[in-house]
């Protein structure tokens, strides 16, 4: 079975190409893809060509982990029927290229274990469901503690205050140093760090990605205080011992996210208590994919960035 992917072939290099699929399994779907969305943390490192080694990379390379779309096929015993609607987090079902992890694609094929069944109406908000798996499970994990102080108000960033107040918890202050991404909906307090005073934070969350601001979370945290990396660090993370040492810091890094903080995170979309709404800024047509890409990686006003494919064969 052939269909149309994203394929990088390089560092800055992609096109929407043909794609060989592997023949379904039992036990597998065939989904057909309405929209997928680019993430600005991993995929920006494939993109620039700066990931560090990771299992199954290689070029060519079909990237995304965000897709939702139509079960067009089903195989053997699956708890799917055609027509259900599904969020997909990827699938490696390429012959010709690495599947890292494979979202973006007009046809995927994955293990029904894989998929969750959404609304139908949910659109690309639907694609949404690894991000907001992946801030739940940093806040759900082992021993933690919700963030009274979260870096970064990028969609991970905005997920994590969500699902704090989803939670119960009180609205947590949030930096940003990138004044387009300061505006809030008055839940919560969006600030500049050179504007805030506390210095006693008890649970930091950093969703910026960027490796050298430990120290200057080390600085806001109070005795006892941890520090969760949820974003994703390209380069090395270090930080002076001294001030760690005398604040008793610790330090967590949030993991993947699993299956069941996908099914939580489901629950909360579908009772109400969360909402995916308003975190795709930009969309484009699959067809336009090297400006989307682009469009995504360097525009600060581009949260996140769906592409449509509804038009690809």
């Amino acid at each position: 079975m052939d269909t149309h992917a994203i394929v990088l072939t390089g560092a800055k290099t992609l096109s929407l190409s043909h794609a060989k699929l592997n023949d379904p399994q039992d036990g597998e779907v065939v989904v057909r893809v309405d929209y997928s969305a680019i993430s600005t943390g991993t995929e920006n490192l494939f993109w620039s060509g700066t990931m560090p080694p990771f299992p199954g990379m290689g070029y060519p390379l079909i990237p995304g982990y965000e897709a939702m779309g139509e079960i067009v096929e089903t195989r053997g015993t699956t708890p799917y029927r055609v027509g259900d609607r599904v969020f997909v987090p990827g699938a490696n079902c390429y012959q010709d290229a690495f599947g890292l992890f494979g979202a973006a694609s007009r046809h995927l094929i994955t293990s029904h274990e894989r998929v969750l069944k959404i609304d139908s109406g949910s659109g690309a908000t639907g694609a949404l469901y690894a991000l907001a798996a992946t801030a739940r499970h940093a806040i759900a994990g082992v021993e933690t503690g919700l963030p009274d102080l979260i870096v970064g108000h990028g969609v991970v960033g905005r997920l994590l205050a969500r699902l704090t107040l989803a939670a119960g918890g009180p609205p947590p202050t949030v930096w940003e140093i990138d004044e387009t991404r300061r505006g809030a909906d008055g839940a919560y307090p969006v600030i500049h760090p050179n504007d805030d005073g506390n210095a006693s934070y008890k649970h930091i969350y950093d969703a910026s990605g960027q490796a050298d601001i430990m120290d200057q979370l080390v600085a806001r945290l109070s005795k006892g205080g941890e520090i969760v990396l949820a974003g994703f660090y390209p380069d090395r993370i270090g930080f002076n011992f001294a001030p760690a040492f005398m604040k008793e810091a610790r330090l967590r890094i949030a993991a993947e996210w699993t299956k069941a903080d996908l099914t939580a995170t489901h629950a909360l979309v579908d009772a109400g208590a969360l909402s995916l709404d308003g975190l795709i800024t930009h969309q484009a047509q699959a067809a336009q994919a090297a400006h989307a890409y682009q469009t995504a990686f360097t525009d600060k006003s581009c949260l996140k960035m769906a592409l449509d494919w509804k038009e690809v064969a």
